[in-house]
């Protein structure tokens, strides 16, 4: 009796790990884009993305970020489409401007971010800004 209780236990939590383990990760990334020197930070599933140094805003779904610099666009909901795209809500961290873009997971390591209405994406560079423009690769690392 007890190795058929024990049996029943191991194959249990064995079902559980393996349905965690398929649980789809396509929107809990890092991505990147080296000619522009931004990445994003997202987690669509669990929102709980704290911005560095502006912790203020608590946990998020994620932000786009600017290397070497603390300026970003926080992302301030995103509702998950499917396995392969979201729609997001965005603001700068000033409040000033904000948009709406989807985010297309194109294969296993690239994503495409896409301007639609509102502000336009803008981050600092040399002491100006910079337009990025409407669709953005980002590649997604490990």
């Amino acid at each position: 009796m007890k190795k058929i209780l024990i049996t029943l236990l191991l194959s249990y939590f064995g079902v559980l790990h393996g349905a965690a383990q398929d649980r789809n990760d396509s929107f809990r990334a890092y991505l990147i884009n080296n000619e522009y020197q931004v990445y994003m930070r997202i987690n669509f599933y669990d929102q709980n993305i704290e911005i560095p140094g502006q912790e203020l805003y608590g946990p998020l779904p994620g932000f786009l970020g600017k290397r070497y610099n603390s300026f970003c666009w926080v992302i301030t909901s995103c509702h998950v489409k499917d396995e392969k795209e979201a729609e997001l809500q965005l603001i700068n961290d000033y409040g000033s401007e904000d948009l709406k873009a989807t985010l297309t997971r194109e294969n296993d390591t690239l994503y495409v971010l896409r301007q639609g209405s509102g502000s336009t994406l803008k981050i600092p560079h040399k002491g100006k800004w910079r337009k990025l423009p409407k669709t953005l690769e980002l590649v997604r690392r490990k």
